[in-house]
């Protein structure tokens, strides 16, 4: 006697199947999650008031490339670590060499190449010199005598008689700054990582039916 059986449906091909669904639907929950962690990065740069520039450097790239797994990472990282890193700590900022910090004030204006303004730097592009003034109370200051224009920035006179001339503080002087925390990267991360077993049930039973 020859006794046959046939299970039906196909086990194997059933559990094949399976593993495929899981395979995209993890692939598509990591995905999602790091798309929204780069978007939440982004966003709460360009609300501290950093700027849209700063928020671009934001990337996420997904692994593996071009194929669904059950391993499927996402990767969300800054191309300016060393920015974004100051503004999601809030370090404390000393002088290298131990001199002082020269703070930049409004007549001081900005750097030709962006951001601030060096007195060295400033000196050479105003052909004005800097000079000293200490203060019992309150930070020192670097003054120059200087007009200023219609913007509120320190620039040389043209008066031969010094006409409009006036001490203006270019930088302040301090031994060290503060730099506030302005991010909390951390805090998007988390809510990303709890997102993705919710994201990876969904997409399983999405492509289920």
């Amino acid at each position: 006697m020859r006794l046959k059986l046939d299970i039906s449906p196909d086990l194997a091909a059933m559990m094949a199947a399976e593993i495929a669904a899981g395979e995209r639907a993890v692939t598509t929950a990591v995905r999602e999650a790091g798309t929204s962690l780069k978007t939440a990065w982004r966003g709460q740069i360009t609300g501290a008031g950093l700027g849209q520039r700063l928020a671009n450097t934001i990337r996420s790239e997904q692994f593996p490339k071009g194929k669904p797994s059950l391993n499927a990472a996402a990767l969300v990282w800054s191309k300016a670590p060393v920015i974004i890193g100051a503004h999601d700590v809030g370090p404390l900022i000393r002088s290298k060499n131990g001199f002082w910090l020269a703070i930049p004030t409004e007549a001081a204006g900005k750097s030709l190449r962006g951001g601030r303004v060096s007195p060295r730097e400033w000196e050479r592009r105003t052909g004005l010199r800097l000079r000293i003034v200490h203060r019992r109370m309150g930070p020192s200051l670097l003054v120059a005598e200087a007009q200023l224009n219609t913007r509120g920035r320190a620039v040389a006179s043209r008066s031969r008689t010094g006409r409009g001339v006036v001490t203006v503080p270019i930088f302040l002087l301090v031994p060290q700054v503060k730099l506030p925390k302005r991010l909390d990267l951390a805090r998007d991360a988390e809510r990303a990582h709890e997102a993705v077993p919710k994201l990876i049930a969904a997409s399983w039973v999405e492509g289920r039916f």
